[in-house]
């Protein structure tokens, strides 16, 4: 009998070992994957956790993130490409949703969302992006709502402000006639979150570009600079790190030749 329950103990370890991991499980190798900026491999594992536990809102989440990050820094060599990315998009926007039903009182489906959607919004027409501006913001500021500091939060609303209020005068007049009216966003407002998501999170490599972007537009060139070299200096800790740097060194051989 001890035998026969040892041998049955012995071949259920085997049978867990072989046929599967928790959702837990892949979720944590998913992360392991993510922070060895892995995310092809890390989408793979929080995919499975979701064939295990289809609801489960830490891996729609991240299923979403990963989905994003990937198509973020996908090459473009053709119109297949394209359409890759356009529909990593949508199914990074499909899953944010879900994963909000799922979680509707966590920060980061409702960030997720925004910017799952947000990206999508970039491939389309004015009058799309027009009528995704205020759903995307209502997203950003939920997020914000529920953890005031979810860096990456307070860095998609500086980017809001900024998107918005490149629409200048004549634009953002022919724009209200032929899509209505447009929302209102400032460099004031831009600057104000960014400064808030470096004060959250100093060694993100993407807060100090995109301030960067904003005091160009705001004509603060020499603080422009200052942000684009801490771009360039900081380590890497995302998969989109290297794309930004190489984009931070362009901005800056820019604004020194400005200044000629």
């Amino acid at each position: 009998m001890r035998k026969s329950l040892i041998l049955f103990i012995f071949l259920a370890a085997i049978a867990v070992w072989c046929y599967g991991q928790t959702a837990a499980d892949e979720i944590k190798l998913g992360d392991e994957a993510y922070a060895q900026l892995n995310d092809q491999q890390a989408l793979t594992h929080y995919l499975e956790a979701l064939k295990l536990e289809p609801n489960n809102y830490e891996a729609l989440w991240k299923t979403s993130r990963a989905y994003v990050d990937i198509a973020d820094v996908m090459p473009l060599p053709d119109k297949e490409a394209e359409t890759k990315q356009a529909q990593m998009y949508i199914d990074a926007t499909a899953y944010a949703k879900k994963a909000i039903a799922a979680n509707p009182n966590d920060t980061w489906g409702h960030f997720q969302y925004a910017a799952a959607y947000g990206k999508r919004l970039l491939l389309l027409g004015n009058k799309e992006q027009v009528d995704g501006a205020r759903p995307i913001k209502a997203e950003i500021e939920k997020a914000i709502e529920l953890d005031p500091n979810n860096d990456l939060a307070c860095h998609a609303l500086g980017r809001w402000h900024r998107r918005i209020a490149e629409i200048g005068g004549a634009k953002r007049f022919f724009g209200s006639i032929l899509y209505g009216s447009l929302p209102k966003g400032s460099f004031e407002e831009s600057e104000k979150w960014m400064k808030k998501a470096i004060e959250l999170n100093p060694n993100f490599v993407n807060h100090h570009f995109e301030l960067g972007m904003t005091y160009k537009d705001m004509k603060k060139y020499d603080l422009a600079a200052e942000e684009f070299q801490k771009a360039l200096d900081l380590p890497k800790t995302t998969s989109k790190d290297d794309l930004l740097k190489k984009e931070a060194a362009e901005e800056l051989t820019a604004l020194k030749k400005k200044s000629r």
